[in-house]
């Protein structure tokens, strides 16, 4: 596989099948995202299903961390001692983030909330799909961010191999990515958001994230490189 890391995608053109992992900031349309954020729990293993008194409904079931309540408007179905799993319906076509992916023909692969941040992984056949998924996505969620991009490779090569040099990055660029290696800020699920990477560095929000632009530029360029 060769990795890839975004804060935004990039118009490349190469073979093979991508997973995307990307998040979404206090979606309006997610009903399992204002239960965490209200919470403070995260929410995961959600899962949905055509309800089976109406197709044009959605019944959606996800499990709560800790002692969380997820309100009246969720049905409790079963408990795991610190965890608890909830029900609900909704009418399909609502305009969530799972189903504004699905219409692309890409199944969301796995889906999880951490407070207000929605967690969406899903695989596209190709970038021309991929760059489909994402517009449709930001034009509705504008605080979209692309956190990881894997793509598969067939066969092994000389050309699946890439000297990336480190040297390209400025000193402050190489202790941007150094330090959000350190805390965390790639790993899946976050360890760090970009407000804590800023804090440690002493820096803007915004300046950590144009100078982490900047350097995964100069080593995507030297990845996808022909």
């Amino acid at each position: 596989m060769i990795l890839v890391s975004s804060s935004e995608i990039l118009a490349i053109s190469m073979g093979g099948g991508i997973r995307a992992e990307v998040t979404i900031d206090s979606p309006e349309t997610c009903p399992v995202t204002a239960v965490s954020a209200r919470s403070g729990a995260s929410a995961h293993s959600i899962t949905k299903s055509v309800a089976p008194d109406a197709s044009d409904r959605i019944a959606e079931e996800f499990v709560l961390d800790g002692d969380a309540e997820a309100g009246d408007s969720f049905e409790e179905v079963f408990s795991y001692g610190q965890q608890t799993a909830y029900r609900f319906g909704r009418e399909r076509g609502c305009g969530c983030p799972c189903e504004q992916i699905e219409r692309h023909g890409c199944p969301v692969a796995e889906v999880y909330t951490d407070d207000s941040t929605l967690h969406l992984s899903f695989h596209a056949p190709d970038m021309d799909r991929l760059r489909d998924v994402l517009t449709d996505l930001r034009s509705e969620y504008p605080q979209l961010d692309v956190q990881r991009l894997l793509q598969s490779v067939t066969g092994r090569s000389d050309r699946d191999f890439v000297v990336v040099d480190r040297g390209e990055l400025t000193s402050r660029q190489r202790e941007v990515v150094e330090t959000a290696h350190r805390m965390g800020y790639f790993e899946h699920p976050k360890e760090a958001n970009a407000g804590e990477i800023a804090e440690a560095l002493d820096i803007s929000r915004s300046t950590f994230t144009e100078h982490l632009a900047a350097a995964q530029s100069k080593l995507l360029s030297a990845l996808v490189e022909d």
